[in-house]
């Protein structure tokens, strides 16, 4: 086992000063496939929540369970694999989901809002202000948002596909100094516990450590996301400077503990500096219209120097996209390494890549930017 050691307990001390959290709940621990929500393991959360509340931690809540809960309400044993069935059971689960939480918030008094969102809404960089500017207001009243994916109208391509990575890019929206993602394991192992049995728990690591990566399970039989997407998540979340804890949220007072400081499950520290808000929302975007292919040069200078992306690095262009489009920027292994606006369309990027920038002109036949894509407008992903 990782145990606490001073640079832990450290790290956990900023768990105690920080006044704003986004807290993911999972399939796992809110419902489950027989009586559908768990509503006494909602009321226990919520009671913490609450508390945290009192105590002056602003609390944005991302929350799964509305599949399962519509499950129940339809009486489907199995959990459907058409979209559309998918669809119908969130709309219909998300009812009870919301007025379940309604119930159990008001008992403390806390007032709340649903907000459902999709990642069209956040691929908009107008849409994206406005939901930031509403989650800041609502938190300014003192209310505390209850967030789900859109799932009753989202598509396969506009669909976060998980609530982890939702709660990250939450994370990075309201600028959270804390990320808790509570599943139903006690935290991340060094493999996956239910295949090995010496798989020790990491109780603290760096959000950018590549070797977390390795630590990934496979999702339950009505989640949607595993270990894997948990770590991902916090290395989202470490793009806003955001701490995240993967814990068991079945545990007593799981989040009242992590707030007095303990041990609980695992810290997963930003390991690099903020990014600014509009590289965040770069970063953020879950996939792009096309992409670049880089040769080793062109990525050095991105990772190391971080200058624009000129033609000249430019080895292979795939896809169709037009100028102000979000790209993303891979190496010669297809590995990602960035995403940007791009100054050209696809076809324009075709005909200038690997030529020097004061070629342009003789090339496309009129003068452009000399960059592929601006410093200004790339954000580092890989």
């Amino acid at each position: 086992m990782n145990r606490p050691d001073g640079t832990d307990r450290a790290s956990r001390r900023r768990l105690t000063d920080s006044s704003r959290w986004v807290v993911k709940v999972g399939t796992s621990l809110l419902t489950d496939t027989e009586s559908g929500l768990n509503r006494s393991a909602i009321a226990s959360l919520v009671a913490q929540m609450a508390a945290l509340k009192r105590r002056g931690v602003e609390i944005v809540l991302v929350s799964s369970g509305s599949i399962v809960e519509g499950m129940q309400r339809m009486g489907w044993k199995h959990r459907p694999t058409e979209l559309d069935q998918l669809q119908a059971a969130a709309a219909v689960g998300q009812m009870g989901l919301v007025q379940c939480y309604e119930a159990a918030f008001q008992r403390f008094a806390v007032v709340t809002a649903q907000v459902l969102l999709t990642h069209a809404d956040l691929a908009n960089r107008e849409r994206y202000l406005n939901a930031r500017n509403t989650l800041r207001t609502l938190l300014s009243l003192a209310v505390l948002p209850i967030i789900n994916e859109n799932d009753a109208v989202v598509n396969d391509e506009i669909r976060f596909g998980d609530n982890d990575n939702l709660a990250a890019l939450v994370a990075n929206l309201v600028e959270a100094e804390v990320l808790v993602i509570l599943t139903d394991r006690e935290g991340l192992y060094s493999r996956d516990p239910r295949e090995n049995s010496d798989a020790e728990l990491i109780v603290h690591g760096r959000a950018d450590d590549p070797d977390l990566l390795r630590s990934s399970g496979s999702a339950g039989a009505f989640g949607r996301g595993g270990m894997l997407t948990k770590v991902q998540a916090a290395q989202k979340a470490a793009r806003s400077g955001a701490a995240t804890v993967i814990a068991d949220g079945r545990a007593p007072e799981t989040l009242l503990q992590m707030r007095s400081g303990a041990a609980v499950g695992t810290l997963l520290i930003p390991g690099t500096g903020r990014m600014a808000a509009r590289k965040r929302w770069l970063a953020g975007q879950l996939r792009g219209s096309g992409e670049v292919v880089l040769d080793d040069g062109a990525v050095r200078v991105l990772r190391e120097s971080g200058r624009s992306l000129l033609p000249i690095g430019v080895t292979g262009v795939r896809g169709a996209f037009r100028r102000g489009d979000i790209i993303t920027c891979v190496d010669e292994r297809g590995c990602e390494v960035a995403r940007g606006l791009v100054n050209y369309n696809s076809e324009e990027a075709a005909r200038i890549a690997g030529v020097p920038s004061n070629r342009i002109e003789s090339i496309l036949g009129y003068g452009g930017e000399s960059e592929l894509i601006h410093r200004d407008n790339i954000a580092l992903t890989g």
